[in-house]
């Protein structure tokens, strides 16, 4: 069996995906295969598995952190918001219902032996399971029939480590209310204190640990520093959605829909040099760029609504008869075309109010959509056809990426964007403007510099001299080894690997 030690937070975004990994990156370091578990993850960054499985984007960068390959049995429940109240519930990989919170908050205890199951396979493969919370232990209107926090941790028998954000400010208080709410049973399982995204001064932070010892008896084991982290992130909370881009020679503009999904699709983006990559949520911000993106989104027909009510659908269509460049994925390629229907309401919140309704796209590619119930999710490779113009027209670059979507879209004239190496043809061309199901097309690093190139001689500009971005693979590398040192250097791993019972 496993040793095992569990990451909670005091609330979400405290940093428990990111110590997660850095934990599994210093246990891989030491010669321990390990692994990661979140039991129920709430996400609309997802990923696909090797066998065709749908799981939170964070497990897949801590499997990475790890050196391992991402399997569903790493997070055997994915709830995939659509709404305030409505989230598509993906169970061992597969998607089984959308559900209202009350729904499924009611049947949470049905999924524990999936959740059970998924962890044994863990438990007998690997010599470490690091274990990552969700939100608050402290949720006390939640606590009832818990299954990803302390309920998680009492039937997997694990020691916890409790994470604080000093950076939102009341870390004292942030870690001894949530100890204090616990029941004692819960709290005798808290073995030691992480704060985490520290910036000053420790010496003046250090009298603070007795004080908090006189009324809380768990020692703080570390105090992480506040890191710029070039990782795959896992919700919109991410600070690189509200970035507005630099002074640069090409201007890429990402549409941030409501429910947009997989942005870690545009990392490479953002490390390309002479590059602005930045997102764009009302009209007044749209500007004058070279090329716009629209995103993938779990919920089409209302983000569809959303872009023409505010204005953005307008100024798409007005930048692509000026002659600028427009690039939709998944649910963006979805949006540019010119009918959609979603006969069972599989992409919008409200079912009743969509339901057999024919939506109408932006009508800037010739092609219909339908959604339907059954989930394409795949890993994908082909080369593109570059039957567009300008920087479209490039044939023969490799790519490769995955698909998520429930959507069947048809040509109804003009050319495929991807030939696929199954045979199939993806997404859709037309002047200017690209269409594509495949997500994480811009790590193939010959393209994107292709691309980025193509973008700087049609403005007759010179290239920047260094290369646009390292290799995709070798830059996380060096993230996850930085995470890992600055782990070592903050925080006691003997007494860490000591709770988990590895030494």
């Amino acid at each position: 069996m496993a040793k095992k030690i569990m990451l909670q937070g005091t609330m979400s975004s405290a940093g428990k995906s990111v110590l997660t990994a850095a934990l599994l990156r210093v246990l891989k370091q030491d010669g321990y295969s390990c692994a990661p578990f979140k039991s129920q993850n709430m996400a609309l960054n997802s990923y696909v598995t090797a066998d065709g499985l749908e799981i939170g984007r964070a497990q897949a960068m801590q499997a990475e952190a790890a050196g391992i390959e991402p399997s569903a049995e790493m997070n055997p429940i994915l709830l995939k918001p659509m709404g305030d109240t409505v989230s598509q519930v993906v169970l061992n990989g597969k998607p089984i219902d959308n559900m209202k919170a009350k729904d499924y908050y009611a049947r949470k205890q049905d999924f524990i032996p999936d959740i059970m199951s998924a962890f044994r396979k863990l438990d007998s493969s690997y010599d470490v399971i690091v274990v990552e919370g969700a939100g608050s232990p402290a949720e006390i209107n939640l606590k009832q029939n818990d299954i990803v926090n302390m309920g998680l941790a009492e039937m997997i028998d694990s020691p916890v480590l409790l994470i604080g954000d000093i950076d939102r400010g009341g870390v004292f208080a942030q870690l001894y209310g949530t100890w204090a709410l616990l029941e004692p049973h819960e709290r005798e399982r808290i073995k030691g204190l992480i704060i985490n995204k520290f910036r000053g001064d420790r010496s003046i932070l250090e009298p603070g640990f007795g004080m908090l010892a006189d009324i809380c008896p768990v020692p703080v084991l570390g105090v992480m520093p506040y890191m710029e982290l070039d990782i795959d992130e896992e919700d919109s909370l991410a600070e690189r959605l509200s970035y507005q881009g630099h002074a640069s020679l090409a201007d890429i503009a990402v549409i941030r829909l409501p429910h947009i999904s997989n942005f870690t699709d545009f990392a490479p983006l953002e490390r390309a040099s002479g590059v602005s990559l930045r997102y764009v949520r009302r009209a007044d911000e749209f500007g004058k760029p070279d090329m716009v993106i629209i995103p993938g989104t779990k919920n089409v027909m209302d983000d569809l609504s959303w872009l023409n009510s505010c204005g953005l659908g307008r100024l798409i269509c007005r930048h692509v008869s000026l002659g600028g460049y427009v690039l939709g994925i998944c649910g963006g390629y979805q949006m540019l075309g010119e009918t959609l229907l979603d006969p069972e309401g599989l992409e919008t919140a409200n079912p009743a109010d969509t339901r057999g309704i024919q939506g109408k796209g932006l009508g800037l590619l010739p092609t219909k959509t339908v959604f339907v119930p059954s989930k394409v999710t795949k890993r994908s490779h082909g080369v593109t056809c570059g039957d567009g113009e300008g920087v479209w027209s490039v044939s023969g670059l490799s790519v490769s990426g995955y698909e998520i979507h429930q959507g069947r879209t048809r040509l109804i004239s003009g050319t495929s964007f991807l030939a696929l190496e199954d045979g199939r043809q993806d997404g859709c061309c037309a002047g200017k403007v690209a269409g594509t199901y495949m997500h994480g097309l811009f790590d193939s690093e010959h393209f994107t510099e292709a691309l980025i190139g193509r973008l700087f001689e049609e403005k007759g500009l010179e290239q920047p001299d260094r290369q646009y971005f390292e290799s995709v693979k070798s830059h996380k590398e060096t993230e996850y080894d930085r995470l890992a040192d600055a782990m070592r250097k903050s925080c006691d791993i003997t007494a860490i690997y000591e709770l988990a019972g590895i030494r």
